[in-house]
């Protein structure tokens, strides 16, 4: 599997090596671009990872979902999946040891359900958080997604907590934690929630956003110039009176391209 690791995606579902596919639905190796997730056979690759961590891959409860599958869209049968592996872990005296598998996966698909986990289970938002965080920080950028639209519903039902709570995230060694800080409390995002109170008060988020203004990471600088222009669309004049204040007080290279970036679609 080690000579599959290192290798560029697919241009198309069709060119996917017949090994690399096979590797993909045993659960060995992580996907490397959109065309090999939707390649994925999910019912294999479901009842492949529910063995390696300890569930029964032919439970009802796991077959009834996979047979519902098509009835949804691709992205939406995920989450089935993984609130099927949730259901049957629930009651399980060794859940911590599942749940423990599953996020340490060598798939990424299996670790973007362990984090799903995060947002089935009744914890405070500080717990959530505590729990998302080895997500937050996985190597696969599409583990990264999942975490943080794991814990969206509770940083849009309490934003003052969630501010506080990520504000030593915005402040960590690991990019990958300093970018959660800013994409989690996008006032719009992508394919999620929209932060009603951020929308209307974007201000609200600015102790997170202060110390990225200038951070040598392209990621975050990407994340931090899309959460002003989330806030462009309501709130304009405040974006522009916060890009003229860090123009003004930071001349590095980052926070101009932040601010010319959070202005494309200004008037």
């Amino acid at each position: 599997m080690e000579q599959l690791l290192g290798r560029k995606g697919a241009a198309r579902i069709a060119l996917i090596p017949p090994e690399v596919l096979l590797a993909l639905n045993a659960g060995a190796i992580p996907t490397v671009n959109l065309n090999e997730f939707l390649a994925l056979d999910l019912p294999l690759l479901a009842a492949n990872v529910a063995q390696h961590i300890g569930l029964e891959p032919q439970a009802e409860r796991l077959q009834d979902t996979l047979a519902m599958l098509p009835a949804f869209p691709p992205v939406k049968r995920h989450s089935h999946v993984a609130r099927a592996f949730y259901d049957l872990a629930e009651p399980r005296v060794d859940r911590d040891a599942i749940a423990h598998a599953l996020a340490t996966h060598a798939s990424d698909v299996a670790r973007c359900w362990a984090a799903q986990w995060v947002a089935f289970a009744r914890m405070p938002l500080p717990e959530k958080l505590q729990a998302v965080f080895r997500f937050a920080a996985d190597p696969h950028f599409g583990v990264r997604e999942m975490a943080w639209m794991a814990v969206r519903d509770e940083i849009a039902g309490d934003v003052e907590t969630a501010v506080c709570l990520l504000a030593p995230w915005a402040t960590h060694p690991d990019p990958n934690i300093r970018r959660f800080a800013s994409e989690a409390t996008r006032p719009r995002g992508v394919w999620c929630a929209q932060i009603d109170a951020l929308k209307a008060e974007p201000w609200r988020g600015l102790p997170l956003l202060q110390p990225l203004r200038a951070d040598a990471s392209r990621y975050v600088q990407n994340s931090v110039a899309n959460w002003l222009n989330d806030a462009a669309k309501t709130q304009p004049e405040w974006v522009d009176r916060v890009c003229e204040e860090w123009a003004a007080s930071d001349a590095s290279p980052a926070t101009a391209y932040i601010v010319k970036r959070a202005r494309r679609s200004m008037a």
